[in-house]
């Protein structure tokens, strides 16, 4: 990931089920979603339409995992390359609840046999959760590898399946 020396960004945190995430905003969007453990530090001087990027962020994170939000209404200020950034904009298609796999992914984005650049893409998104790759599984519906870990991508998978069976949303102890 790339160094927070940017003294524009925010950057604050949010406890969930899936541990403690990080969120870094720009005053143009989020920028990156990290896993407990990847760690960021705060900017003392951040923008003021960052700090309202991030204030927005970790309102809807909270709001995703207890059952009251779906869909992500976040500016996005991802760093990538364009083939990374397509493939992101396509994960954030997917709808919630469901999952596709690496195949159907690099189809959509026009290349269908690069499901392996599909999968090296998505393993490199910034913003996890808020970018759901946490969508995306094996071509036989298995769960395949994932940075915030399989048991993080499993939580996440069944709160979207509860939730989505119009049963009640809320996380356990959250």
């Amino acid at each position: 990931m790339a160094p927070l020396s940017e003294p524009s960004l925010a950057v604050g945190t949010v406890g969930t089920p899936v541990g403690e995430l990080t969120v870094v905003a720009s005053a143009l969007g989020v920028r990156q979603v990290r896993w407990q453990g990847e760690g960021a530090s705060a900017h003392e001087q951040a923008e003021p339409g960052a700090i309202a990027q991030l204030g927005r962020t970790l309102d809807q994170i909270e709001e995703y995992f207890q059952g009251e939000r779906q869909a992500f209404d976040l500016d996005l200020d991802l760093q990538g390359t364009e083939f990374q950034r397509l493939v992101w904009q396509e994960l954030a298609r997917i709808p919630f609840g469901e999952t596709r796999n690496y195949g159907t992914v690099a189809k959509a984005v026009g290349r269908p046999a690069a499901a392996r650049a599909v999968g090296a893409a998505t393993g490199r998104n910034p913003a996890p959760v808020v970018v759901p790759c946490h969508r995306v599984v094996g071509a036989s519906g298995s769960l395949t590898g994932f940075a915030g870990g399989l048991e993080a991508k499993r939580i996440l998978l069944a709160h979207e399946s509860q939730v989505s069976g119009k049963r009640e949303g809320r996380l356990p102890g959250f």
